[in-house]
């Protein structure tokens, strides 16, 4: 007959004991409890993640712990069930950037299937034919050819001018418009939808000349001043006059000026615009001026050039601008 011995329960066999009664483990129970992020200012652990501005903000003090996070929920809101379940999809949202809004499939290109191993070589060619003909289809007429076109020019567009999602949205609904108003016909596709992408832009008050969309684009800028004045008309868009002082802040960075100086050419155009000094001028010319003239109130004296490079104006269009703006204001500058 066996004889049984007692023996000692180690930490090692109580923890898996536990782990099985529970269904946890011990060190991912324990990383769990660990706060995320801790202030190090106040040092409180409890935060509020802000996804408007993408931010992890301290409950305690408000210091931005953490920048630029990611909203990993759905892009709708809903306020009750019913809407909850009218709303809730697989799969992207469908957009304005895509010709056909995005709601048509992919195939892809890599010859594997759900698993990862490779397909046989029969299967292979019957993808291939599907592949073929899946891409014929998509794009099935000439309107929906400019639109795949345009839209493609008007996505490397917006990436070399960094505009948002947003602004590309825009600018593809009002190309879109023109296409079925038929105002493309007899026009250049590249001139239509640059005259697009800047449209977009002032209706987003998003800073970018006219200048900059021309350098990106592969037209020339009287083309597309030419093309947005006749899509504007067409449509029946009414854009108000860019905002000299939104300009402000980039001429400003590129300039490396201080936050003084920023606000007092922000305050220097809002003069100008009491006095309406800048109806008919050139908003970067403008905003060129003001800073011009801020730096040399606030001891951060540049040359004319250095600005007029930053404003991609001419050296004569800040000297003029420069001469009205502090003639008209009484402008008492001091060269520290």
């Amino acid at each position: 007959m066996p004889i049984f011995t007692m023996r000692k329960i180690t930490n090692r066999e109580e923890q898996v004991i536990k782990t099985l009664m529970t269904g946890t483990h011990p060190s991912k129970e324990k990383k769990s409890r660990r706060p995320e992020f801790e202030c190090p200012s106040c040092g409180n652990n409890v935060t509020v993640r802000d996804y408007q501005q993408s931010k992890i903000i301290c409950e305690s003090c408000g210091r931005v712990l953490k920048g630029e996070i990611k909203d990993r929920g759905p892009e709708w809101r809903a306020f009750d069930q019913e809407g909850r379940e009218e709303k809730s999809r697989a799969g992207p949202p469908s957009t304005e950037t895509i010709h056909d809004k995005g709601l048509s499939t992919q195939i892809d290109y890599r010859d594997r299937d759900a698993k990862g191993n490779k397909l046989s070589s029969e299967k292979r060619s019957k993808i291939y034919r599907l592949r073929k003909w899946h891409k014929r289809t998509r794009i099935s007429g000439s309107t929906e050819r400019n639109l795949a076109f345009a839209f493609s020019e008007m996505n490397r567009m917006g990436s070399q001018l960094s505009l948002p999602t947003n602004v590309q949205e825009i600018a593809s609904k009002i190309y879109r418009g023109a296409v079925q108003e038929g105002l493309i016909r007899g026009r250049s596709i590249e001139g239509c939808c640059s005259a697009a992408l800047y449209a977009a832009c002032r209706e987003a008050e998003v800073p970018r000349t006219l200048e900059e969309v021309a350098e990106a684009s592969r037209v020339d800028k009287r083309e597309i001043g030419r093309s947005y004045r006749f899509i504007a008309r067409e449509l029946d868009i009414d854009l108000p006059p860019a905002d000299p002082a939104r300009y402000v802040a980039r001429f400003g960075s590129q300039l490396n000026i201080s936050g003084e100086a920023k606000v007092e050419a922000m305050e220097i155009i809002g003069k100008a615009q009491e006095e309406r000094l800048t109806s008919g001028k050139s908003p970067s010319g403008t905003a060129a001026a003001a800073i011009y003239i801020a730096t040399l109130k606030c001891g951060e004296r540049r040359t004319q050039r250095e600005v007029a490079n930053a404003a991609d104006v001419t050296e004569v269009t800040v000297r003029n601008r420069y001469s009205e703006l502090a003639e008209e204001l009484n402008e008492e500058i001091e060269v520290q």
